[in-house]
């Protein structure tokens, strides 16, 4: 198989669409065909389903596709390795978790551009479940979560930043006249949570476990913005990180609430393969994630 061929796929696999891949890699349409059925009959199985006019990956698409990612990964640390010296270039791929996206990695990226500009950066958005395996499969270079602390024996995991977590209520909550909320004030009210396996829902549906709180309602949301609208307009309790909602909370329009003995917190982690070769550019984009995560940390936030 050529190398040709496995960006090609790659492609077709992120696009589903023969049509768009000619586009975007400059080809015709029946080059991105004879391609794809050649690698299908050098490995002996389909690769894509055709459905009209629409394809869809097989099983065994599937299943070579995160190989395909390893292959280019290689081949392109193999091409700056011979290639770049010691000055940063390149490509790199970084994914994160939405609140990450939003509140830490923009600021970061656009410091990181502005100071290697010949590096490629690609950001590819992953489900939290999905990040370490992404990483663990080679299909981003260096991924954020934010969790409590992690440990790996496939991968590099460092710790950057505290992040705070608080229980939020709209102003107007009864809550809010408590100088102090006890256990006791927490049961039967309605909460408004992320979605199952959050490691900050986890965090918090741990302590209210621990405490015998048994709310009436737990609404799921995938969206930290949607539960943020959802407080404020009165519809029941948040636990989210204070990076979310550092701006509402000094508008007035969200207040954390006390509860004495209780400390929340997750870190925000960077991590990466272990066997990943830390090229001029991965190492220019550690350093400069240390050191924003740096000044980050000495940023006050509301607690």
């Amino acid at each position: 198989m050529e190398l040709r061929q496995l960006v090609t796929f790659r492609m077709v696999a992120t696009t589903l669409s023969f049509s768009r891949t000619a586009q975007s890699l400059n080809y015709v349409q029946s080059s991105v065909t004879a391609q794809m059925q050649a690698l299908e009959e050098e490995l002996g199985v389909r690769l894509f389903d055709r459905l009209g006019k629409r394809i869809a990956l097989t099983d065994a698409g599937k299943r070579f596709l995160p190989y395909t990612e390893k292959i280019l990964t290689l081949s392109e640390e193999a091409r700056e390795a011979v290639t770049a010296g010691d000055v940063p270039s390149g490509s790199l791929t970084i994914s994160a978790p939405e609140t990450l996206c939003i509140y830490r990695l923009p600021a970061l990226l656009r410091l990181f551009r502005d100071r290697y500009p010949q590096v490629r950066l690609i950001f590819r958005p992953t489900p939290y479940d999905d990040l370490r395996r992404s990483v663990s499969d080679g299909v981003v270079d260096v991924a954020f979560v934010i969790d409590e602390p992690q440990r790996s024996t496939a991968l590099v995991i460092e710790q950057l930043i505290i992040e705070p977590l608080l229980i939020l209520v709209a102003p107007d909550h009864r809550l809010v006249q408590l100088p102090a909320i006890q256990p006791e004030d927490l049961d039967g009210e309605p909460f408004l949570l992320t979605e199952a396996g959050c490691s900050y829902r986890v965090v918090f549906e741990r302590a209210l476990n621990e405490a015998g709180v048994r709310p009436t309602t737990n609404l799921d949301f995938t969206s930290v913005e949607a539960i943020k609208q959802c407080v404020m307009a009165s519809m029941g309790i948040a636990f989210l990180p204070a990076i979310t909602v550092a701006k509402e909370i000094a508008q007035g329009r969200m207040v954390a609430l006390h509860w004495p003995g209780h400390e929340f917190h997750v870190h925000t982690q960077v991590l990466w393969h272990k066997e990943k070769w830390l090229s001029p550019a991965l190492n220019a984009f550690l350093t400069v994630t240390r050191e924003f995560m740096c000044e980050a940390a000495a940023t006050p936030l509301p607690v």
